[in-house]
């Protein structure tokens, strides 16, 4: 497995990319609902797998962030230096943002003093302090607050990576996809 892609980003950068990108909507989505259900067995189970989604993110992230500085990154794509200026700026936002919410989360979920988290039902998950309302209404917050800044800058990521697609063509997006989405073959590159 190499570490260093001279174009691109390799496999395991692209492979949790998409995991935690899929993670985080997923529970964005769970975080969304789950606030307007009332209070039954089926409240606990989506609360506990919103949970658990977000400390299974938490150790995709500590797991990406480590292979980001094992790995390295592929040469920036030429643009303007305000661009990756930007670009800087909101990759670590986002880094900041995808730590936080999990761990403001787990927080929150320790400060209240609630019944014990097992993640996914299998082990239980350590409480990181005891009850304590202010740090429970802080980290709350954070949780909440934090959501939105997260959602912001994911749509502007997102935004920004169809822009450099469709918009300048250039290779941002194309990176960071797995090269047989490349290479497949358009319809009208298909022979009749």
């Amino acid at each position: 497995m190499s570490r260093i892609n001279r174009d691109r980003w390799g496999g395991v950068s692209q492979a949790l990319h998409w995991l935690v990108a899929i993670g985080i909507l997923g529970i964005a989505a769970l975080g969304l609902i789950m606030t307007d259900l009332p209070r039954s067995p089926r409240w606990f189970w989506v609360y506990d797998l919103h949970k658990s989604l977000g400390l299974t993110v938490l150790a995709l992230m500590v797991v990406r962030l480590a292979w980001r500085l094992y790995a390295g990154a592929p040469p920036d794509v030429p643009m303007p230096t305000w661009q990756h200026r930007l670009a800087s700026i909101s990759h670590w936002l986002l880094y900041l943002f995808a730590f936080a919410m999990p761990l403001s989360g787990w927080l929150y979920d320790s400060a209240s003093g609630l019944r014990p988290l097992r993640w996914f039902g299998l082990a239980e998950v350590p409480k990181l302090v005891a009850p304590d309302p202010t740090l429970r209404s802080i980290a709350l917050a954070v949780h909440e607050y934090g959501f939105w800044i997260l959602a912001g800058l994911v749509l502007v990521h997102a935004g920004a990576a169809l822009w450099h697609h469709f918009v300048l063509r250039d290779v941002t997006l194309a990176r960071m996809l797995p090269r047989a989405l490349i290479d497949a073959p358009t319809p009208k590159d298909r022979s009749p």
